[in-house]
């Protein structure tokens, strides 16, 4: 984007600025290679440059740099461009620069970026040198892949999965893959809420319902237990991250467009606003910023209810969770931009997530005398299918083990783990590297929906559990598992979490858990 390009010009970086002034001639010590071209970026130790062999990172310790773009080395400032979802530029990234200021020692001066946006400047506590700046957009996840494919953004800010063609453009611009684990990871998770005015008397909602409401398919209060009032519509707006995904995970499962005359709302807070200014209004809303609205609960025809709470967002057993992604492409970052990614896989930065008002990925045990609700939802909901057994079986196997929050869903139809569980198998493999997990049992359980035959069903859920070992023990490369037992078992439909009547239910349901002893 052009504020992009002329904030980094001024801080003298050296992405986007005229080709004219980028060009730059490296030559070994010896004069017997030279390298010439546009210097596309400098993170203190490499060069990255575009030349006729295409684009190339070169060792800055085995090459002098002549050229009007050479940096000085002596003073070199790490210059970085996040670009993406407001809710995330407005509030979570900053607080997680702060905390990483903070634990290494750095001063922070935030100034503002104009047209709009801001830097973020840290500066060494000891020499009062700047050694990094952050440039934040904070705008919407569209412009944030749009700054990546246009080469104006290091790291992207994303309350969506990157669409496929975004995926295909970046791949063919030499980005890598986008969906690989170490170009993208989920940085904390949040959900789509449906909130109403405290003054409805409204609490519950199904999802089917919820669909149904803003398709214009249900357009009075009374249809769902309320007034007999008409219902006015609010959403955040159709480009950013969060709209996209109550289109993918609200309308996407029953196919359903959206109705005429909904309002749109590309702050995540107006939703709420607008909602509370209003007694026969709903919205979908951020979690991390419902307010003072009342969200309503998801049920079902069955009987089973879910609200969304940090646990239920963390296990994914909410059915609208919403990760918060972070996307970098295949380059290399300077060395600041890298420990700030790092800072933010560990503890200290979980704590600040939370503080944040978002929820964090670190796992927690939840003891088995925590969830008699979910064993005695096990019970009410059993059938000819699932025997009083197998119920028997799962409640031994279970006993004196506690569940860790952190839980494995595959894609719709498919094999494949979904984005928070690809970013949960690294998760996991990290803490089993650590030790986290050493001299204990671990347990991968597979559940599935009811929809089909009992035994088919725990066959699927047994194989979709073994391939959440693999993936585990592929991604913890330096762990010896003889100090850690890790098994699988699996009860298929016998543990559900919501109702198989819907699309959203029967995802809830087919999951892989782990248990831990």
């Amino acid at each position: 984007m052009a504020w992009a390009r002329a904030a980094i010009f001024a801080a003298l970086s050296f992405w986007g600025t005229a080709l004219a002034a980028q060009d730059v001639t490296l030559t070994s010590p010896d004069g017997q290679v030279e390298l010439s071209g546009t210097l596309l970026g400098f993170d203190g130790e490499f060069y990255r440059i575009e030349t006729v062999y295409g684009e190339l990172t070169v060792d800055g310790s085995g090459v002098l740099c002549e050229g009007p773009a050479c940096p000085n080395l002596q003073d070199f400032v790490a210059e970085v461009s996040i670009s993406g979802s407001s809710t995330m530029g407005a509030v979570l990234i900053p607080a997680l620069i702060e905390g990483f200021a903070l634990r290494n020692d750095y001063d922070v001066r935030r100034e503002p970026l104009e047209p709009f946006g801001f830097v973020y400047v840290l500066v060494d506590a000891g020499t009062d040198k700047a050694v990094a700046r952050f440039y934040i957009q904070a705008s919407t996840t569209d412009e944030g892949f749009a700054d990546l494919l246009a080469n104006d953004a290091d790291i992207v800010m994303a309350l969506r999965e990157i669409r496929p063609d975004e995926r295909q453009r970046a791949r063919e611009a030499g980005m890598g893959d986008m969906t690989a684990a170490n170009r993208s990871r989920v940085l904390a998770l949040d959900a789509m809420v449906p909130i109403v005015s405290p003054s409805n008397p409204v609490d519950q909602i199904s999802p089917q319902a919820l669909a149904e409401v803003f398709a214009g398919r249900i357009t009075n209060w009374s249809v769902l237990g309320g007034a007999d009032a008409p219902i006015s519509l609010h959403l955040p707006g159709a480009r950013t991250g969060l709209g996209q995904s109550v289109e993918d995970k609200v309308m996407g499962p029953i196919n359903l467009p959206f109705a005429e005359g909904i309002v749109r709302h590309d702050r995540a807070g107006d939703v709420v606003n607008a909602v509370l200014a209003d007694p026969f209004a709903i919205g979908i809303a951020s979690y991390a910023e419902t307010g003072n609205g009342r969200a309503l609960t998801l049920t079902g025809a069955c009987g089973f209810s879910l609200s969304a709470a940090r646990g239920t967002i963390k296990t994914e057993d909410y059915p609208l969770t919403a990760p918060m992604f972070l996307y970098i492409p295949a380059r290399r970052l300077p060395k600041v931009a890298r420990e700030l990614l790092a800072y933010m896989r560990g503890s200290s930065a979980q704590i600040v997530i939370r503080r944040a008002g978002f929820v964090d990925q670190a796992p927690e045990e939840v003891s088995i005398n925590d969830q008699g609700y979910r064993f005695a939802n096990a019970v009410t909901s059993a059938g000819p299918e699932v025997s009083l057994e197998e119920l028997q079986r799962m409640t031994r196997t279970l006993y004196g083990m506690a569940r860790l929050t952190t839980s494995f869903r595959f894609e719709a139809g498919s094999v494949r783990l979904d984005a928070q569980s690809r970013s949960n198998v690294q998760q996991l493999a990290r803490a089993l590297e650590q030790g986290t997990y050493d001299a204990r049992q671990m347990l991968l359980v597979g559940f599935s929906d009811g929809d089909g035959p009992a035994t088919a069903n725990r066959n699927i859920a047994l194989r979709r559990a073994e391939a959440v070992r693999r993936a585990v023990i592929a991604a913890a490369e330096t762990v010896n598992f003889d100090r850690i037992q890790m098994d699988v078992d699996a009860f298929g439909e016998a543990l559900p979490m919501a109702c198989d009547d819907s699309a959203w239910g029967r995802q809830a349901n087919r999951r892989v858990e782990v248990w831990v002893r």
